[in-house]
């Protein structure tokens, strides 16, 4: 599941490039993203010139001030579609500051509504996100190992391996892992 070092840096600049142009796209500055996204201008300016690698929670907040998915973001990044998406070819990425790897089951494409996800988090990890992408975002999340605590509108929902939780994302969100163990699971994004 680990990328090669070159795979890494590569997707890195491919987001600074992406990040980039959508501000461009909507004609903001810097200063007007960090004031959308909560996201300082410093750290704005050096992801944009790819001199640090985003971390999940700063994608998250970059994504919702542009109304995206992540998953959304990292296809423009990654690529086309394709019908059939080989496990050898499905796009990862990680935040290993934090310990959280994602890798692009089933990409979004412009035709279909769809994305599926697989997640993990290492234990003793929490990534909060300050608000969905675009509201109304609906979720399913199968937790196939480990233990999860996710928390959506205010309420946590507790999960062990096999169960699946649906919902629909308005505001705030929080996934976290216990010290003793990290959790795999599988998002699908309607």
């Amino acid at each position: 599941m680990e990328s090669s070092l070159l795979d890494e840096t590569g997707i890195d600049r491919r987001i600074a490039q992406r990040l980039r142009s959508l501000r461009a796209e909507r004609g903001w500055s810097l200063d007007e993203l960090a004031k959308r996204s909560g996201v300082s201008r410093a750290t704005l300016s050096r992801l944009e010139n790819a001199e640090v690698s985003p971390t999940a929670s700063v994608l998250g907040k970059l994504c919702a001030a542009y109304g995206l998915t992540m998953s959304r973001l990292m296809h423009m990044v990654e690529g086309e579609f394709a019908p059939v998406v080989r496990r050898d070819v499905q796009a990862t990425w990680s935040d290993p500051e934090i310990g959280f790897r994602r890798r692009s089951i089933s990409p979004p494409a412009q035709t279909l509504a769809g994305e599926a996800l697989e997640c993990e988090l290492d234990s003793d990890v929490r990534i909060s996100y300050d608000a969905p992408p675009r509201p109304g975002l609906e979720h399913h999340l199968l937790l196939v190992t480990g233990r999860l605590a996710v928390t959506v509108d205010g309420r946590t929902h507790e999960l062990g391996a096999g169960d699946c939780l649906r919902y629909q994302l308005f505001g705030p969100s929080a996934f976290a892992t216990p010290e003793e163990m990290g959790a795999k699971y599988l998002l699908f994004i309607v």
